[in-house]
């Protein structure tokens, strides 16, 4: 169902210097949501790959071929039962364990609209990315035997992360990581279209009737959602006839519009990227549990043949 138009609102606009109402005013995840986290995450990843490759002469050592590379200096340092070597393993071990309690935790918050799942997604982002660095050094690059199949699937689950991070943000959520329903997404499209009502006067329905038929007539795919240039240019043009205050009105009246335009275009697209999202747990599941299968096994191996961390 499709939230109510401005003109079955039961009020007359208010002049374009009142105050908006802050109705439903609870602040929607973007589509630019976790790349802060990321950008951090791939900072560290390059800092921990300098260190090891210049600062600890690594880029020499791996370059050794395997046959000698117990003769080279950084051996016993680098080696995956070494000082970092070890470390890096235990390190990128914990690190891999992080995502057993972002699961727990969005299972234990369903439900509850305060639970800051957003937080734990971003803690959960930062060791996929940071771990399988940290994980690639403890190897040595020696990809050997069954934990290499532990290694490329760690591999799989980090860059199918990506793609699960850009569908995740295409859904409507609050900013806080919550899935909104679709009454609450009815709720969220009127309370814009009074904002903009009161903002801009009557005048401002015609403007969102051209937008919204823009909109559906370039019916967005999934892959599509977020096109901020199409907008831009969609608001501008549909804008352009109407008198207003001043230029903070104006400002006010773009980013309504462009908030109720990138929720039109999910609203459009949200079947088929929830149906992708669901193929995409299909897939990046089953790899996670392979993963974590075999490096159990790893880990407990090492420690029978006596591997003890921290005892060199």
């Amino acid at each position: 169902m499709m939230p109510p138009s401005a003109a079955t609102l039961g009020r007359p606009a208010a002049p374009a210097s009142t105050p908006a109402p802050s109705r439903a005013r609870q602040m929607l995840m973007p589509l630019g949501a976790l790349v802060g986290v990321m950008s951090i995450s791939l900072g560290v990843a390059v800092g921990i790959t300098l260190w090891v490759l210049v600062g600890l002469d690594g880029w020499t050592y791996y370059g050794t071929p395997l046959n000698v590379r117990g003769y080279s200096p950084a051996h016993p340092l680098l080696r995956p039962s070494g000082p970092v070597g070890q470390t890096l393993g235990v390190l990128g071990a914990a690190l891999m364990l992080v995502p057993f309690v972002y699961m727990a935790r969005k299972r234990l918050s369903r439900g509850k609209g305060a639970a800051n799942l957003k937080r734990w997604l971003e803690v959960h982002i930062f060791c996929g990315i940071v771990g399988p660095v940290v994980v690639t050094f403890h190897t040595a690059f020696k990809f050997n035997g069954i934990v290499s199949a532990a290694y490329w699937s760690m591999v799989l689950v980090a860059l199918s992360g990506f793609v699960g991070r850009y569908l995740y943000v295409r859904i409507p959520r609050t900013i806080r990581g919550v899935e909104l329903s679709q009454g609450e997404l009815d709720d969220r499209m009127t309370a814009l279209l009074e904002d903009l009502q009161w903002t801009a006067g009557p005048g401002v329905l015609d403007a969102i009737e051209r937008i919204d038929a823009d909109i559906a007539a370039r019916a967005p795919r999934w892959w599509q959602v977020g096109g901020q240039r199409a907008l831009a240019g969609s608001i501008q043009a549909a804008t352009a006839g109407l008198t207003l205050a001043d230029d903070g009105v104006s400002a006010r009246l773009t980013a309504l519009l462009t908030e109720r335009a990138g929720l039109q275009q999910r609203r459009h697209a949200l079947t088929v990227t929830k149906r992708v999202f669901d193929l995409w747990h299909v897939f990046h599941l089953p790899l996670v549990w392979i993963m974590y299968a075999i490096v159990t096994l790893h880990v407990a191996v090492a420690l029978y043949l006596g591997y003890v961390p921290f005892r060199w």
